[in-house]
């Protein structure tokens, strides 16, 4: 993995927000007061969203003196996760899968896509609404190619991509028009192709027969059952 870096332009000032404080508290509190540092990924993930969705240094900053550790092991760890943006993001963060079940699929053409309509990966659209990087697994790959977008109303999947619906889906995201999260087919979550039904096809399983047990074996069975119960 390549090196990460804060971004080169910091604002000027940043404090955590009443509404994060409170959150990260929250986290900090399940753990022993001298083991606070153990909240850290929930409290960085915290910071970034109250931050429009990237860690300025600043809030690093914070949240080591929040967790009582040194600013370079907050800072260890916001490079380490790529979860963790380092730089300014659009108001739309797409995370492209582009890993293998995702590039047999069409990830290839869905970067294209982002390179047309966004810029070259890791840029902000000029109109600052969109961004987006190429990231690894995002664990949804019955459904690939898959992207994930984070946004103030939360951090959703969009699967079952092509390079037609995804084009359509980021120009409503620039538009403002509403969209819908998961599959952009007719796919119900990651049921077949065509509806759950499929699996009950006629000669699906029609030749898979139970085997009838020895005698021997049924009453070792039976008496388990009757332990059991």
């Amino acid at each position: 993995m390549s090196s990460r870096r804060l971004a080169k332009n910091q604002p000027t000032d940043f404090k955590l927000s009443k509404k994060a404080l409170k959150e990260i508290e929250v986290w900090a509190k399940k753990y022993p007061k001298d083991r606070r540092r153990s909240a850290l990924i929930p409290a960085l993930w915290i910071a970034q969203k109250d931050a429009d969705g990237w860690l300025p240094e600043m809030a690093i900053r914070e949240l080591g003196d929040l967790l009582g550790m040194a600013y370079i092991r907050v800072y260890e760890v916001a490079t380490f996760y790529t979860m963790f943006n380092l730089e300014p993001v659009g108001t739309h963060h797409i995370q492209l899968c582009g890993t293998t079940p995702c590039w047999l699929r069409g990830a290839g053409e869905l970067k294209k896509v982002c390179e047309s309509k966004i810029g070259p990966k890791g840029s902000v659209s000029a109109d600052g609404k969109l961004s987006w990087i190429e990231v690894e697994c995002l664990g949804a790959c019955a459904n690939a190619p898959m992207v994930q977008i984070s946004n103030a109303d939360g951090d959703d999947y969009y699967e079952d991509l092509t390079e037609e619906n995804f084009g359509k889906l980021i120009d409503d995201l620039a538009a403002g028009r509403p969209v819908k999260a998961g599959p952009q087919n007719d796919r119900h979550t990651s049921e077949p192709t065509g509806g759950a039904s499929t699996l009950n096809t006629k000669g699906l399983y029609n030749k898979i027969k139970a085997k009838k047990l020895p005698n021997s074996q049924a009453k070792k069975a039976a008496a388990k059952k009757k332990v059991k119960s």
